[in-house]
């Protein structure tokens, strides 16, 4: 009754996770609550576990012990580092090709106009992958997974290799999506100003064996978010600040 009670706000949580690869333990009793519709992000040092995290929120990996509460028969979509499109399709294929065991054609065709048209790509719709540059791709994958009818979307990294120009201008097409049409999303990222720019709230993650280390909640609506905010700097600060000491410990 507990787990049900909580579930009913929240779209997961997490109790007590624990992972390891052979004798090097990775995750060291995760527990940490994410509400229905809210950005989650989480940062860590390198090799942490942050996409172990990822790969056993997605069902790939099973926890040696512990509970995840409230995901079982919900559809999870993913946004990567690399866009992971499918070469021999075009644009306009590979968000229909995730959907069209979902809907009858003629609404996968209008949901592949409308979220072309979101992330400003409908002159690229029967373009290939290899033919587009490295944001537009990344745009493809964003419109892809948007589309997908999930509850729950996955982020590991998506904007880390674009410049900031782009990465900011990603985000900005990301946060529209997200107002138009909210889900929960769990956000890994080693960008402090991304989360900052994105996240409701930011759990903080040890390095290995990995705990959850701190959790931030930002106040400040995100319409008002910018990264000359004082708030935002101040929180930025503190943040790193906590970051650079685990960074040291991974290392010793």
């Amino acid at each position: 009754m507990k787990d049900e009670l909580t579930l009913a706000q929240n779209e997961f949580v997490l109790k007590g996770i624990t992972k390891s690869y052979g004798s090097l333990r990775v995750l060291d009793g995760i527990s940490l609550t994410v509400e229905k519709n809210r950005i989650v992000a989480v940062l860590g040092p390198s090799g942490c576990g942050k996409t172990t995290l990822l790969l056993l929120l997605a069902g790939s990996l099973s926890p040696d012990s512990g509970e995840i509460l409230g995901l079982d028969g919900k559809a999870v979509s993913f946004l990567f580092q690399e866009p992971r499109l499918l070469d021999w399709l075009t644009v306009a294929d590979n968000i229909a090709f995730v959907l069209k065991d979902h809907f009858p054609p003629a609404e996968v065709e209008a949901k592949v106009t409308a979220v072309l048209r979101r992330v400003e790509l409908t002159a690229y719709r029967d373009s290939y992958p290899r033919r587009l540059s490295g944001g537009q791709r990344q745009r493809a994958a964003m419109a892809r997974a948007w589309a997908y009818p999930s509850r729950l979307l996955l982020m590991d990294e998506p904007y880390k290799s674009l410049d900031l120009g782009l990465k900011l201008e990603l985000i900005r097409q990301f946060l529209q999506f997200w107002t138009a049409e909210p889900r929960t999303v769990l956000y890994v990222t080693h960008d402090i100003k991304e989360a900052l720019l994105l996240a409701d709230e930011i759990y903080l993650l040890s390095a290995k064996p990995t705990v959850v280390r701190s959790r931030y909640a930002v106040p400040i609506p995100r319409s008002r978010r910018r990264l000359d905010d004082y708030s935002l700097l101040a929180l930025e600060r503190e943040i790193t600040g906590e970051l650079l000491q685990e960074e040291e410990r991974n290392l010793t």
